[in-house]
């Protein structure tokens, strides 16, 4: 019965009567509590594509790809987020709360072999459509890392970005392939997969560090300071771990005929 409640757990076996804390005390030695995983739906036109996806890119030298993503963070972080647990007699912390939320920062970064590119924040109050994805792509990525490497690796280098509007309109891809990346330098991606791409980890290792122990943030600045400092104590090792899984991935990808993989 996964996400069940303890009442209903003991109910199911016939149990009742029991208080809540010794139910929860007895499931402790057996089980956790934990939040659904959001994904997409599946349906089986997606499967067939993460299948053909895989089977393309199997054999791929994936130390070449840059995986590309944005993440939003916001001054309290996800939701449910400020849980954990404290010691008994303890009172649990006090948090801000807010009218709105405080709103967010939107940050873009790279990874590739063992190297982080970025991150890089978007400006506050700036939608990313086409023209504003590319302009951002031009004074962050373009200039500020991608020039600086060598004839050789730009010719190998396979861009990868998924498929939010902004990256796969008509309007993205030509302004990309006016910088080279086109055809097989830009790879395809299947639709509704995120458990494939690495990057997707890495913000998970950001987002457990500056939202330890329940921490707010009073500003944008400082919730974006904080991303900074904690992008900067990934080391090349943890990205490397990170990029040499895509193999595994799509082994996965086939083994479950397209279905969603753990991560």
């Amino acid at each position: 019965m996964p996400l069940a409640t303890s009442l209903a757990i003991f109910q199911s076996c016939n149990i009742t009567g029991v208080p809540k804390s010794t139910r929860c005390a007895i499931l402790r030695d057996m089980a956790k509590v934990r939040k659904a995983e959001r994904r997409p739906p599946l349906n089986k036109t997606h499967k067939l594509k993460r299948q053909d996806w895989a089977k393309k890119y199997l054999k791929t030298d994936f130390s070449k790809v840059l995986w590309t993503d944005e993440m939003r963070v916001s001054l309290d972080g996800p939701d449910g987020w400020a849980r954990g647990w404290i010691g008994k007699g303890q009172r649990a912390p006090v948090r801000l709360r807010r009218q709105q939320g405080g709103g967010g920062v939107l940050v873009w970064a790279g990874i590739i072999k063992d190297e982080l590119v970025g991150p890089f924040r978007v400006e506050d109050g700036v939608k990313l459509n086409s023209q504003s994805y590319c302009q951002f792509l031009e004074d962050t990525f373009f200039k500020q890392w991608y020039r600086k490497k060598s004839a050789s690796f730009k010719k190998n280098m396979i861009f990868m970005q998924d498929n939010a509007p902004s990256h796969a309109s008509k309007y993205s891809t030509a302004w990309l392939a006016r910088k080279g990346i086109k055809e097989e330098k830009l790879m395809t991606w299947p639709p509704c997969s995120p458990d494939l791409n690495p990057i997707e980890n890495l913000w998970s290792i950001i987002k457990c560090e500056i939202y330890k122990e329940g921490k707010q943030y009073t500003s944008l600045n400082s919730v974006w300071e904080a991303v900074v400092a904690a992008a900067r104590n990934v080391d090349g090792e943890q990205i490397k771990t990170l990029t040499e899984s895509m193999d595994g991935r799509l082994l996965s990808v086939l083994a479950k005929k397209g279905g969603y993989i753990g991560r």
